[in-house]
């Protein structure tokens, strides 16, 4: 499923329009963006936590030359999902 998919069919299951959806969905998205790039975590009690986590720097290797970098520690998006959402799944 993609974006204009998951447009459509919260807009049939819920008689907004598809433009009301959007929306919402890029308010809800850009809320998210936001408190992750702050270092904040998003907690949808049910569904899942997004947060962000530390990953350390290393030595790696480009393939094309063979040759050794140092990749530098970064900051990543993460994902949990919560007990409903795996529950769901199964």
């Amino acid at each position: 499923m993609n974006k204009t998919d998951l447009i459509n069919n919260i807009s049939s299951k819920s008689g907004l329009t598809k433009r009301d959806v959007e929306v919402v969905l890029n308010g809800f998205l850009g809320e998210i963006t936001d408190a992750l790039s702050s270092g904040d975590k998003v907690q949808l009690i049910g569904f899942g936590t997004f947060e962000t986590r530390k990953r350390s720097g290393r030595t790696g290797r480009n393939p094309q030359t063979g040759m050794t970098i140092e990749i530098p520690e970064s900051n990543v998006p993460a994902f949990k999902a919560g007990n409903k959402l795996k529950e769901a799944v199964k």
